[in-house]
């Protein structure tokens, strides 16, 4: 296979070098080959809800001054604490709708494209709450979330995450059936392979080949479900990448390991090595660097 254009497409998710100031973090992925940060909200400011869009536009100058773009946002309801969106608690969810409101407004100040809804502790049951209200509850919040990333012309993508972070919504297809219930253009899902791998019963290649036509996935985060950078566990990235390419995809490929080996800034440089390496290579059989 030739080498794809997402070799142009590496993001690296930012909260991989904090603390580093955010131009630091900008100059070292910039060296790396990455071309854009997906940047986590509570990197930027303890209380990002108090990010103001004057603040969005400036980090984002930081970045387009070392050649990168913002590519997106994730981790939305780490901080402040207390948030989440299957709370029965009336006050807790306005409090939340006014974070993940504010986050959107952010995100286009920012130049980015999508946000990703990961945060498992932020939508898991409370205690005594059943996990099909809390997944009402989700799924409500996660429509008014899309409403406003339509209007904005971003996407809002609904991240399917494995069953030892979050009861609720675990697969592509619980992602892909409330995606298609609220009929948004701006509300997608995604595929992040550390979670799909530890939790689809289909090998992620037959998955990326099943789902992607559909166009109600729009976006892939990198990584090995033992939580490290890809080619840091044994999933194999080739195949990925070579469904990812036969499926036209031409989104952003955002390595997020949560376990940094050997520390934050080697592990991002190892991760954009090895990507690089694979995309660059035979990709189709996985031949290339040590997949």
């Amino acid at each position: 296979m030739a080498t794809l254009p997402m070799l142009d497409r590496l993001a690296l998710c930012n909260e991989v070098l904090a603390p580093w100031p955010f131009a630091e973090q900008c100059a070292y992925a910039a060296r790396l080959g990455y071309r854009a940060l997906e940047v986590a909200p509570y990197t930027l400011a303890d209380d990002p809800g108090a990010l103001t869009e004057a603040q969005a536009r400036g980090f984002a100058a930081i970045a387009a001054d070392h050649g990168l773009a913002i590519s997106g946002l994730h981790w939305l309801l780490v901080a402040p604490k207390g948030l989440s969106i299957s709370s029965a608690d009336a006050a807790v969810q306005a409090r939340t709708r006014a974070v993940l409101d504010h986050l959107i407004d952010i995100a286009a100040a920012m130049g980015a494209r999508y946000l990703v809804h990961g945060s498992p502790a932020q939508r898991n049951p409370a205690a005594g709450q059943t996990v099909e209200d809390a997944l009402a509850r989700a799924t409500a919040a996660w429509q008014r979330a899309g409403e406003r990333a339509t209007a904005l012309g971003l996407v809002y993508c609904i991240e399917p995450l494995s069953r030892e972070q979050t009861s609720v919504v675990n697969t592509v297809a619980e992602a892909v059936a409330i995606v298609r219930a609220t009929a948004l253009p701006g509300l997608r899902t995604m595929l992040d392979t550390c979670s799909a791998g530890a939790t689809e019963a289909e090998p992620l290649p037959g998955l990326i080949a099943r789902w992607w036509g559909s166009g109600l996935l729009a976006h892939v985060q990198l990584n090995d479900p033992n939580r490290r950078a890809p080619g840091q566990g044994t999933l194999r990235f080739g195949p990925i990448l070579a469904a990812l390419g036969a499926a036209g995809y031409g989104g952003w490929l955002a390595m997020e390991p949560f376990d940094y080996l050997p520390d934050g800034p080697g592990c991002a440089a190892w991760a954009a090595g090895y990507v690089s390496a694979l995309l660059a290579g035979d990709t189709a059989t996985g031949a290339a660097a040590t997949d």
